[in-house]
């Protein structure tokens, strides 16, 4: 694998197993601060590693009607109030070359999301900005092809890029992981393991006569333990403190009650196997 790096005091790929999680979304102000304050007291309790992420706009959700977020202006506002808050390192999403520049300004991590992991303009802008680069592998692509997507941040020579694998499309409106795509990626680049976005359903619900995403959550615990059993760098999980009331992929979220349950699961495996 590829030599790591650090993001603030994480770091990537350096043989300790860190975590990143929050709100798929920015739901307010008020909400990203508590669910960052009380991520941050769990891992900190374990002394895992951990990177703060929460989007300011989910420019792909399922129907027009959904939430998206705050927007840019707002949304950066309140990344950087949890950041300079808890003084832990803020991931967010970026889908637009154009937005990179700004954005990087306050994050410590970009991060591009699975529909768009192929993006080349996006995926130079990214790399460009100088910031570490999380690439999500798309549902329609091979670990073998997610290669290209990191050399081609690393063609503006930064060499702060990881992957995280999020399953792959298994017929329609569900995903399947297969585990081998972990050690194969991690042949060139850190590597994370998003154990909620890997249960989801897409599409596969209604809510008010719209199409939404469902989700299996009860299978989160299990996947994760198999992805730090095979040796990742790292987990992703979307938490939130009332998923059924989450504006933004509820049904496939951790309850934040669990998260500390899980978390101890996860150490315990990877002390087993390291």
């Amino acid at each position: 694998m590829a030599g790591g790096f650090k993001v603030g005091s994480v770091s990537i790929g350096g043989g300790e197993l860190f975590l990143i999680a929050g709100p798929c979304v920015i739901e307010s102000e008020r909400h990203a601060l508590k669910m960052a304050e009380a991520i941050c007291g769990v891992a900190k309790a374990l002394r895992l590693p951990f990177i703060f992420k929460a989007s300011y706009d989910k420019a792909n959700r399922t129907s027009l009607k959904s939430y998206r977020g705050p927007g840019m202006k707002e949304g950066l506002r309140v990344l950087r109030k949890v950041a300079e808050t808890l003084k832990v390192p803020v991931l967010t999403d970026v889908h637009e070359a154009a937005d990179v520049a700004r954005v990087a300004e306050v994050v410590d991590v970009l991060q591009i999301p699975a529909m768009l992991c192929r993006q080349t303009d996006l995926l130079v802008a990214a790399g460009k900005s100088g910031r570490a680069v999380n690439i999500k592998k798309g549902q329609f692509v091979s670990p073998w092809d997610m290669r290209h997507a990191v050399e081609k941040v690393r063609s503006t020579g930064n060499d702060k890029v990881f992957v995280t694998e999020r399953g792959s499309s298994f017929g329609y409106q569900n995903l399947v992981v297969d585990m081998r795509s972990l050690p194969v990626m991690r042949e060139f680049a850190p590597v994370v393991f998003d154990a909620t976005h890997s249960v989801q359903l897409p599409s596969a619900g209604k809510s008010d006569g719209q199409a939404v995403s469902g989700g299996q959550p009860q299978f989160i615990p299990v996947l994760a333990r198999a992805a730090v059993a095979a040796g990742v760098d790292g987990v992703f999980i979307e938490v939130h403190d009332d998923p059924k009331q989450a504006k933004s992929d509820g049904p496939n979220a951790l309850d934040l009650k669990k998260l500390r349950g899980v978390l101890r699961e996860l150490l315990a495996v990877r002390r087993a196997v390291s």
